[in-house]
């Protein structure tokens, strides 16, 4: 759990492996576009400052969270080293929620089990817009951040595992 005024995105670059030569893939939902900018700022930021240069970062919109999955899988057919699925769901009054949060995260769980390029599970899901904006670069950090730093480590994992 998220501690209270604690940024969870800050992390020692020298643990982390060298990114230069790796591709990555990042898909964006376009719902709620305020906090998925954020989280893919956050993200951007953190391949760039681990020297990933900007023309091996691939960046595809998507509608929704629920499309992460389709543009995902797609993204996984380019070539990239490793894919960051960007989105926010926001509870609302239905169960509609539940659902999308149900099958994006499952969804992302299958694309990484079928496939050889892993995908980072960037979507948050939140009860609130302000449970969102702490998370996009708010006072919590940014989550874009982390899953920027878990696809470095996953892609060299990925490749340290075939040599």
């Amino acid at each position: 759990m998220a501690t209270e005024n604690k940024n969870l995105s800050d992390y020692d670059k020298a643990t982390i492996p060298n990114a230069n030569d790796f591709r990555f893939g990042i898909v964006v939902s376009e719902w709620n576009e305020s906090i998925t900018e954020g989280l893919f700022h956050g993200a951007y930021q953190a391949l760039m400052e681990n020297e990933v240069s900007s023309k091996n970062i691939l960046r595809w919109n998507v509608p929704g969270s629920y499309e992460l999955i389709y543009g995902c899988k797609k993204m996984q057919e380019t070539g990239v080293d490793a894919v960051i699925a960007i989105g926010s769901v926001i509870q609302g009054e239905t169960k509609h929620f539940d659902f999308v949060c149900e099958a994006v995260s499952q969804g992302i769980k299958d694309l990484n089990v079928l496939h050889d390029v892993p995908v980072i599970f960037c979507v948050l899901t939140d009860n609130n817009l302000q449970q969102a904006i702490d998370r996009s670069g708010g006072k919590h950090g940014n989550k874009g951040t982390e899953a920027a730093i878990a696809a470095i480590k996953m892609a060299a994992l990925n490749k340290n595992s075939k040599s």
